[in-house]
C-alpha cells in the first residue's frame, strides 16, 4: 500500500488525494466555529464509552483533559487548521492523537463522522437560539420602555399605507413586540425538535458497542435521543426550520425598517433617528440617511435566499448521509450572523428613538381619520351602519372641498347629513375622543396600552 495517504480514512486508497480536490472539498474554512460543539460532544461520549466499558478510564480521562487543552489554544489563536485534514473533527481529532498517543485514536470508537456532525450541528443550533431569544428579550425590554414613553402619543394608523384611524405611537410599539414574541416562541419550538442526540447513529445502521445513548444526551444537555439512525444522519430539517423562523425574525425588521424609513423622512417626520445609526451623502451635506434600518432591509433577503438554498440543497437527497451536506453550514452560518446582526443593532438602537410628537398629532389630524367614528356615534343614535356609512362619506366629501377636518365642521353642518348629530358628537370625533373610546383589552387607547405594558413587565418579571 502507499503510504502516500495520511487521511485518517485513508487505509482503502492507493494514491493521496489531488491537490484541487481538497482545495474544493475541504469545509474546515467555515465548520471550524463548531469547535466548541464539536469537542463537547467528543468529551461526552468518550465518557460514555468509558461508563459502559469499550475504553478504559485512563484513556477516557486522557481524551477529555487533551481535548481540553485543544479548546484552549483555539481559543487563543495558537491551533494550526489544515485545509488536509478537511473539516472540524479532523482537525481536532488529529491534533488529539498527535497529542496524547493512542488514546486519541480511541475516541472515534462508536461513532462516525455522520453522526458526529449531526450533533455538532444540533448543539449549535440549539446554542444560536439560546443567545438569540436573549437578544429578543433586550429588545422586548426596548420596545416596552418606548411604548410606556409614547403611550399618550397620537400618531395615525394606516391601512393601505393610507391614514385611516388615530392610534398611539405606543401602541404600534406594542404592534411591534408582539411580531418579535411569535418569533422567540418559534425558536424555541425550532429548540424542542432539535434536542434530541445523533450519536449512536454512527453512519447510518447504529453500531455494535454497547452504548448508552441517554446517558451522553444526559451529559449534553439533550432531552432525549433520536429514534432512527437513518433519519438521525440524513436530515437537517432542524437546520432549515431554525432558518426558517430565523427569515421571519428579519421579514419583521424588515417592515419594522421600512416604517422607520418613511417616518424618518421629512414628509413623514415622525421620528428621528440618532446620528449614530445614520450616515451623510458624499455629495449632498444636507443630507442624514436611514442606513441602519436599510441595511436591515437588505439582508432580509439574504436570509430568505439562505433558507431557499438548504430547502433545494436537500430536496434531492436519497437516505442515508450526502456529502451534499457539508454545503448546509455556509447558509446556516451566515443566517446566524445575520439576524444576530440585526437584532443587535435593533436593540441598541430603539431605545433612542426621538419620536416628533406634534408631527404625529398632526399627520393624525389629517385624512378624516375620526370618520369610522361619527359612523359609530351615529349607529349608538339608532341609524343602520350602512346609512350611517353613507352620511358620513357625503360630510368627508363636504369637509375635503372646505378643506378642513370633521371636527372643525359646526354642529349645523354636520347636522346636514343626519339631525341625529348633537353637541356630544365633539367628545367622539377629536382624536383623544377617538383613542379613548377603544379602551378593551388590545386596543389603542392609552390606559390599555399602559395595561399591556404592565401585563408584559409582569410576564418578563421585572
Amino acid at each position: 500500500m502507499s503510504s502516500g495517504n495520511a487521511k485518517l480514512w485513508g487505509g482503502r486508497f492507493a494514491e493521496s488525494t489531488s491537490a484541487l480536490v481538497e482545495k474544493f472539498s475541504e469545509s474546515v474554512s467555515f465548520d471550524s466555529r463548531l469547535y466548541r460543539q464539536d469537542i463537547r460532544g467528543s468529551q461526552a461520549h468518550a465518557r460514555m464509552l468509558a461508563k459502559v466499558g469499550v475504553l478504559g478510564t485512563e484513556d477516557a480521562e486522557r481524551i477529555v483533559a487533551g481535548l481540553d487543552a485543544i479548546l484552549e489554544r483555539i481559543e487563543s489563536g495558537q491551533f494550526e487548521w489544515s485545509e488536509k485534514l478537511e473539516d472540524v473533527h479532523m482537525n481536532i481529532e488529529a491534533r488529539l492523537t498527535e497529542d496524547i498517543g493512542d488514546a486519541g485514536k480511541r475516541l472515534h470508537t462508536g461513532r462516525s463522522r455522520n453522526d458526529q456532525v449531526a450533533t455538532d450541528l444540533r448543539l449549535y443550533v440549539r446554542d444560536v437560539i439560546d443567545d438569540l431569544a436573549e437578544l429578543i428579550g433586550r429588545l422586548e425590554g426596548a420596545l416596552l420602555d418606548l411604548a410606556e414613553r409614547e403611550a399618550d402619543t397620537v400618531m395615525p394608523g394606516f391601512t393601505h399605507l393610507q391614514i385611516a384611524q388615530p392610534v398611539t405611537f405606543g401602541h404600534h410599539m406594542l404592534a411591534w413586540r408582539e411580531q418579535i414574541l411569535r418569533d422567540r416562541s418559534r425558536l424555541l419550538d425550532c429548540r424542542k425538535r432539535l434536542n434530541l442526540l445523533p450519536l449512536g447513529s454512527a453512519a447510518l445502521a447504529g453500531t455494535v458497542y454497547p452504548i448508552d445513548r441517554h446517558y451522553t444526551a444526559g451529559l449534553l444537555g439533550f432531552d432525549g435521543v433520536t429514534e432512527n439512525s437513518l433519519d438521525t444522519v440524513s436530515d437537517r430539517d432542524f437546520a432549515i426550520e431554525f432558518c426558517a423562523a430565523a427569515g421571519l425574525i428579519l421579514v419583521h425588521l424588515s417592515r419594522w425598517s421600512e416604517e422607520l424609513i418613511l417616518w424618518s423622512t421629512p414628509m413623514f417626520g415622525f421620528v428621528d433617528l440618532p446620528d449614530r445609526f445614520c450616515t451623510g451623502s458624499s455629495i449632498m451635506p444636507q443630507k442624514k440617511n436611514p442606513d441602519v434600518p436599510e441595511l436591515v432591509r437588505g439582508k432580509t433577503g439574504r436570509v430568505i435566499g439562505n433558507l431557499q438554498a438548504l430547502l433545494v440543497l436537500m430536496k434531492g437527497q436519497p437516505l442515508a448521509y450526502n456529502r451534499d451536506n457539508q454545503e448546509d453550514k455556509p447558509p446556516l452560518f451566515d443566517t446566524v450572523d445575520t439576524v444576530s446582526m440585526c437584532l443587535q443593532v435593533y436593540a441598541e438602537m430603539v431605545p433612542h428613538i426621538a419620536v416628533k410628537r406634534d408631527n404625529c398629532r398632526a399627520a393624525a389630524a389629517k385624512g378624516f381619520s375620526t370618520a369610522t367614528d361619527l359612523a359609530d356615534y351615529l349607529v349608538k343614535k339608532g341609524l343602520p351602519f350602512r346609512d350611517a356609512h353613507h352620511a358620513v362619506g357625503s360630510a368627508v366629501g363636504y369637509a375635503a372641498q372646505k378643506g378642513c377636518d370633521l371636527s372643525e365642521l359646526s354642529l349645523e353642518e354636520l347636522r346636514q347629513f343626519s339631525p341625529l348629530v348633537e353637541k356630544d358628537v365633539y367628545e367622539r370625533i377629536t382624536l383623544e375622543g377617538s383613542l379613548n373610546a377603544r379602551n378593551h383589552y388590545g386596543a389603542t387607547a392609552p390606559a390599555q396600552v399602559r395595561a399591556a405594558i404592565a401585563r408584559a413587565r409582569a410576564a418578563r418579571g421585572a
